[in-house]
């Protein structure tokens, strides 16, 4: 018996019809502009269904005169002054630093912020003899904290980035001077 082997018929070229397209991925800008529709979409209808759900409810208007009594921006009124000459110069200093503005290299800088004995000499008013007792108790204040190294309220103000520190040797001077009734 003779077997035949039967060959396989010959393949025919399948169709080349193109299948469905692979979808393009979509850029960010696409995909955010897609979420934005979708959000803008949700918070309207969140919106529309806020207003029906609290339309029954009587709501007065309010007065805001009736609420606010204080100004929307407070000023920094001064403290009580000292009864002393010097601690009243170096706690008005302190409060003109802080209304003001603190500036170091300089008394006065073009703003019209001042440094530390800048503020002294103005707030002493030409009293040479008050200002130089200020400057003596702010140093004296100024090495208690920081130590002798220090050679000079300026040199003191000078070496900082803000006015921070200078502020506050104004203050601890002031309560220094009232202290030993200057």
């Amino acid at each position: 018996m003779t077997h035949t082997t039967l060959s396989p018929a010959p393949a025919t070229p399948a169709p080349t019809t193109p299948g469905p397209a692979p979808s393009a991925a979509l850029s960010l800008e696409e995909r955010m502009a897609f979420i934005n529709t979708a959000m803008t979409f949700r918070l309207e209808e969140a919106a529309v269904a806020y207003e029906v759900n609290t339309a029954h409810i009587d709501i007065e208007p309010v007065d805001l005169a009736d609420v606010v009594t204080l100004p929307l921006t407070p000023t920094l009124q001064p403290p009580t002054p000292y009864p002393t000459p010097v601690a009243a110069v170096l706690q008005r200093a302190h409060h003109r630093l802080l209304t003001g503005g603190w500036c170091s290299g300089a008394l006065v800088d073009e703003e019209g912020a001042r440094c530390m004995l800048g503020a002294i000499r103005i707030e002493a008013r030409g009293n040479s003899g008050v200002e130089a007792d200020a400057a003596v108790v702010v140093l004296d204040a100024i090495r208690r904290q920081f130590g002798g190294h220090v050679d000079s309220v300026p040199g003191f103000n000078d070496s900082w980035a803000d006015g921070r520190h200078p502020l506050r040797m104004l203050d601890q001077a002031a309560d220094l001077a009232d202290a030993r009734g200057l």
